[in-house]
């Protein structure tokens, strides 16, 4: 006892010094912070169970609720485990994956019940969040009804579950591949008993992906010494091999085990890559993975340091890090081999990456990774031109190697031309470009109308000004790059199909709305906050309120169409204030967050608070953007406002509460906002760093008084990518006033 005192003393003593010091953290203790149940309530949609850094597999709980909320599997309001499948997606907004479904049991079950809703599934458990617990890379709950305690972790390409089995009875575990939630629906298994200690097989399904093929192979630490299972027809005690759309089967352990580690690869392409990734990344034991995965979270978390004495604030900000690197997740094998969504199998000498919510992540994520990971970004972008090679078009939404075809818009185009504008020339260059000005010369998902009238008319199709307003913004990204490799024709051409946005503006209303063929009637009848979700209606997602300020590259022209800068400004001060009101038939369940009209929980207005920088209303752009950084993220498993989306919610966190915004991500150019904490170091991988320095930033004092960059003043409303990856300081002096003088153009 007299040690643990004396340990008790120092650590308030050490406790005491960080305080005085503004609560510096060492860069390893961030992960502390870290809270993997954020988002895991609500509209977040993010699943609680472990995975390495953009890691292949995520074994986590799966409820078996069918239902929006439950996308990732897992709901914090749910109180059933149904078990525990290998594959998830972060924060999305359609369920799909929950590939291979494994729970351990003490207790024969029924397998003629599996493959069912979770009703009726002979093997679901109670669970308490009092018994659950998760940080990055492991994740244990306690199974109330067999009572057993179950532990997941993860590296790269392998999934480990513990199970510890604290009562007596009949020691196993099940695998059911016919388990499906949502979208998913399988269409051909296959499970066979290799050895006493392996099983391997493969899952067909289709859903989102249309063509999902995962094969597996599975490892106990224990041999097995009896099984059951089923396929299409229940097998006797001697079978080893099933196949059929529900196939599965229980797998026995010795009595007297208490418990075992199981390990399981995936593969895209076959059983035997499987095989091969559990042989290269499955020796280490269960705590051995626990540890090292731990430390790749630390080293991840560790870019970004942050000081401030608020630990709430802390957690938010290493949560919301944590999710921006969970995703877009490995497919391709160790080998390098995985497979298109034609079935043919290609091979890589770079990581190719799945999940690619590209309409989402290009607006803050991948300036983000673009900052402290570029690598990342590079092989994301070669990710994009092997599915270009295969299709003959850029992606837009890939699931598992598919092209899912999810949301408007081809923002390949736009993070390829960020990387491209940026400097990135880690792949060929040329032909990135060609494959971007291939796509958007296409004449699919809308393009064959908005070249043939410079917009897409209402008459055409549903969404005709968020799909239009989407391509224009492509087109300047594809000028943009055109004119850095010297293709004036290519320049101008797209250029003026980025004025694209000019066709819908209503002087009277000052909205873009839906236009006709004609070129001069409006979409009647017109109400601003009306929604209709994805049909009857010119507006993903959202209304004319959110979509109306859907011009990322040409905020002054924006401004323009509304005369003045004031009238613009004022019309953004009222998205803000009006009243939160929506109407329509069908209102989008997307539409979440609201701080009047804007609605931050979901993506097409996270750069609005911003433009108030380009209308010499710099201070209002530093009070809505505290306002949603104060109301919209905190602590709680709800703690999102709305859907993750492969790491953009989270990503927008980041990058605000640093002081700092990509509003045109390809531009380069990072808006100034008003920062969060007194000092934030950021780790480049050139071995420099970019401190943002904020000491007297609390939360009155939101306003900026002045900026100095490397000492020297500061007067525009952003910075440059190039300043922050030379490295240096970026200052700022906060106060509880307005400086209306500051950032001001003359």
């Amino acid at each position: 006892m007299k040690i643990h005192f004396v340990l008790a003393i120092v650590l308030i003593g050490m406790v005491s010094s960080c305080a005085k010091k503004g609560n510096t953290l060492d860069a390893k203790e961030s992960i502390q912070y870290v809270d993997p149940f954020i988002g895991t309530g609500g509209h977040g949609h993010t699943y609680p169970g472990a995975t390495s850094p953009f890691g292949r597999v995520q074994p986590s709980p799966d409820n078996g609720t069918a239902g929006w909320d439950w996308c990732s599997g897992y709901h914090i309001s749910d109180s059933i485990i149904s078990g525990f499948a290998q594959l998830h997606l972060s924060g999305t907004g359609i369920g799909d994956l929950a590939d291979v479904l494994l729970m351990p049991t003490n207790s024969e079950v029924d397998l003629g019940l599996f493959g069912k809703t979770r009703d009726s599934l002979p093997y679901t458990s109670k669970f308490s969040h009092d018994q659950e617990e998760a940080s990055p890379g492991y994740y244990k709950v306690l199974l109330q009804d067999p009572d057993i305690e179950v532990e997941l972790t993860a590296n790269d390409y392998v999934a480990y579950h513990k199970y510890t089995y604290n009562t007596s009875g009949t020691p196993s575990f099940i695998i059911d591949l016919g388990y499906a939630v949502n979208w998913d629906k399988p269409l051909d298994c296959h499970l066979n008993l290799e050895t006493d200690q392996r099983i391997v097989g493969y899952r067909f399904s289709t859903g989102w992906a249309k063509n999902q093929k995962v094969f597996f192979a599975i490892e106990t630490s224990s041999p097995m010494v009896g099984q059951r299972m089923i396929g299409d027809s229940l097998a006797d005690s001697t079978s080893t091999q099933v196949s059929g759309i529900k196939a599965g089967g229980q797998f026995f352990f010795n009595g007297d085990m208490d418990n075992v580690e199981i390990k399981i690869a995936v593969s895209s392409v076959s059983i035997d890559n499987a095989k091969e990734n559990l042989r290269l990344q499955g020796s280490p034991s269960f705590e051995e993975t626990r540890e090292t995965t731990k430390g790749a979270w630390s080293d991840v978390l560790s870019n970004i340091t942050i000081e401030t004495p608020i630990d709430s604030l802390k957690t938010i900000f290493y949560t919301s890090l944590y999710h921006t690197q969970v995703a877009p997740t490995l497919f391709n094998d160790l080998n390098g081999e995985f497979r298109m969504q034609n079935d043919s199998i290609a091979k890589t000498d770079f990581k190719v990456y799945s999940s690619l919510s590209l309409w989402d992540v290009f607006r803050a994520e991948t300036p983000l990774l673009s900052i402290i990971d570029p690598s990342r970004l590079d092989d994301m972008v070669k990710s994009m031109l092997v599915y270009y090679d295969q299709s003959g078009v850029l992606p837009v939404w890939v699931l598992s190697g598919n092209e899912t075809g999810t949301m408007p818009g081809y923002h390949s185009v736009s993070i390829i031309a960020e990387a491209i504008l940026k400097g990135h020339n880690a792949f060929d260059v040329e032909k990135a470009y060609n494959a971007m000005k291939k796509t958007m010369m296409g004449d699919e998902r809308g393009l064959e109308a908005y070249k043939e009238f410079g917009y897409i008319p209402f008459e055409v199709m549903d969404q005709s000004v968020s799909i239009s307003l989407e391509y224009a913004y492509n087109d300047w990204c594809v000028a943009q790059v055109a004119k850095k490799l010297g293709k004036e024709n290519d320049y101008e051409y797209f250029m003026d199909r980025s004025k694209a946005y000019q066709n819908f503006y209503d002087v009277r209303t000052g909205f873009l709305r839906g236009k006709s063929k004609n070129g001069k009637e409006f979409h009647e009848p017109f109400d601003p906050k009306s929604s209709n979700h994805i049909e009857d209606t010119d507006y993903t997602e959202g209304n004319a309120w959110q979509h109306s300020w859907y011009v990322l590259h040409d905020v002054e022209g924006l401004i323009a169409l509304h005369g003045r800068k004031e009238s613009f400004a004022l019309m953004v001060e009222q998205l803000f204030t009006e009243d939160s009101d929506l109407s329509g038939h069908n209102v989008s369940p997307d539409i979440s967050g609201l701080i009047g009209q804007y609605a931050h929980g979901n993506e097409p207005s996270h750069h609005i608070a911003y433009m108030l920088n380009k209308s010499d209303a710099p201070w209002r752009t530093q009070y809505w953007v505290r306002e949603i950084l104060n109301t919209q993220y905190t602590t709680q498993p709800d703690g999102l406002s709305g859907n993750e989306d492969c790491g953009q919610m989270s990503a927008w966190y980041i990058m605000s509460a640093m002081g700092i915004y990509p509003m045109n991500p390809a531009s380069g150019e990072y808006e100034i906002g008003s920062p969060l904490f007194e000092k934030t170091t950021i780790k480049l991988p050139n071995d420099k760093t970019f401190v943002i320095s904020a000491p007297n930033t609390s939360r009155e004092n939101l306003y900026v008084q002045s900026v100095t960059l490397n000492g020297t003043i500061l007067n525009t409303t952003y910075i440059l990518h190039e300043d922050i990856m030379a490295g240096g300081i970026l200052e700022f002096d906060m106060g509880p006033t307005p400086n209306k003088e500051w950032g001001i153009t003359k």
